[in-house]
């Protein structure tokens, strides 16, 4: 009984404690903690076998508490810095793919269009073990970027790590990185297709004329679009914002939340939708991330549009910039996003509302199948030449995208149903 009173009473006064105090106990600490960083660095300067470069120690101290936290907070130096703010705009040298870090290795989350990443036949998910035949484990994620830069024209040697399969080589050359954020044509005669590959600065304007430009050249009036959004690493919150405006008339596109709650903010959408209600459906997959998932989450939640594809990548969380004159910045995550019904997808991912893997055509082996031609005393066939064009067409059924032959399908059905309807 007398330990139990004493225990109560422990707890009370820990909970009397003033604000105030706790405070300065909290500061001690964080003061007692940074006299520490100052005396480790203080001898590494004085007493390492070789002088170290100063600038390089503070950079690495830097980046060592910011990785510690999640794998998209770092610390841009001035060069950096500039390289990011070129390629948001749009252009910028390189490879080519959006990466992150994951188990001490450069994850791709997904290769740009018509770049080296995405001819070399990189894929979503892969890892990056070497550089240059120098390891990834061990560098942070800015210092792995830094190796995967140069010069335009340069190659460069990846090995790569992807499921199922034993590691392998793949050279790469580096080039000047144009990103055409919204690719865009006719499918079926009356379906517009519309492709967002990224969300820079251009990529709302860009999508407004790909929209006109469809209607215009369509001999037929346009019945539903697609939105492909597989492989978008992502970029702009605004600019996601916007996309997303663009298909919806009312409501609330995204939420933000951080660890201060006035510090949340809520976008709405604005009267007027891009495609006067037609019938849309979002394709993704897991090289979906951040501002696509952003997009699909919106038009989903409203029931907009059907998500078709797979499990998005799962990034749900926001990025600030923060500049820091003289030493490049600091981009720190200061907030997770939550869809208009308040889900977080961060490391979730948008579930599609139809599940639909991308499937490929095999050709099955009958090299050891007798044919008419291997019977003794079989006659000769007369030479004929394909018809022009045929070539091309069964070249062209051998890479089917499969997920867009499904989402295609599915708009033909909305649109005879309407037809039915009306």
């Amino acid at each position: 009984m007398i330990r139990h009173a004493f225990l109560v009473a422990f707890t009370a006064a820990t909970l009397l404690v003033p604000p105030a105090f706790a405070q300065d106990n909290n500061n001690r600490e964080t003061y007692r903690q940074l006299e520490l960083f100052g005396t480790v660095f203080d001898q590494i300067r004085s007493n390492y076998v070789e002088e170290p470069k100063i600038d390089e120690l503070v950079e690495t101290a830097i980046n060592g508490m910011l990785t510690s936290l999640d794998p998209h907070s770092s610390y841009m130096n001035e060069k950096t810095f500039r390289d990011m703010q070129v390629q948001t705009r749009g252009e910028f040298g390189g490879l080519g793919i959006e990466v992150t870090m994951e188990d001490g290795l450069v994850k791709v989350m997904s290769p740009i269009d018509d770049t080296p990443a995405s001819r070399a036949g990189l894929k979503s998910g892969d890892k990056i073990s070497h550089i240059n035949g120098e390891a990834v484990r061990g560098l942070t994620l800015q210092q792995a970027v830094e190796k995967m830069r140069g010069p335009v024209g340069s190659d460069l040697k990846l090995t790569i790590l992807r499921t199922g399969q034993k590691p392998f080589d793949v050279t790469l050359t580096r080039a000047i990185i144009t990103v055409n954020p919204v690719k865009s044509r006719i499918e079926d005669k009356n379906i517009g297709y519309l492709r967002i590959t990224s969300f820079t600065e251009q990529t709302t304007s860009s999508l407004e004329k790909a929209i006109k430009r469809i209607n215009a050249e369509a001999k037929s009036e346009i019945t539903g679009y697609v939105l492909d959004l597989r492989n978008n690493p992502g970029g702009l919150l605004k600019e996601a914002i916007s996309v997303s405006d663009a298909f919806l008339d009312r409501g609330e596109i995204v939420s933000t939340r951080g660890r201060k709650k006035e510090d949340g903010q809520r976008w709405n959408a604005r009267k007027g939708d891009i495609t006067g209600g037609l019938p849309v459906v979002v394709l993704i997959n897991g090289g979906s991330a951040s501002a696509s998932e952003i997009v699909a989450g919106a038009l989903q939640d409203h029931r907009r549009a059907i998500i078709i594809g797979t499990q998005s990548f799962g990034k749900g969380s926001v990025q600030t910039i923060i500049p820091l004159p003289g030493h490049g910045a600091l981009r720190l995550t200061t907030q997770r996003y939550y869809t208009p019904s308040g889900r977080s997808i961060q490391a979730k991912g948008i579930t599609p509302d139809i599940a639909v893997e991308q499937l490929q055509l095999t050709a099955l082996s009958d090299e050891n199948q007798r044919r008419e031609k291997d019977l003794r005393g079989a006659l000769d066939t007369p030479e004929t030449k394909k018809p022009a064009g045929e070539a091309a067409e069964d070249a062209d059924a051998q890479v089917k995208d499969y997920q867009l032959t499904r989402a295609l399908g599915i708009l033909r059905g909305i649109a005879l149903y309407q037809k039915k309807a009306g």
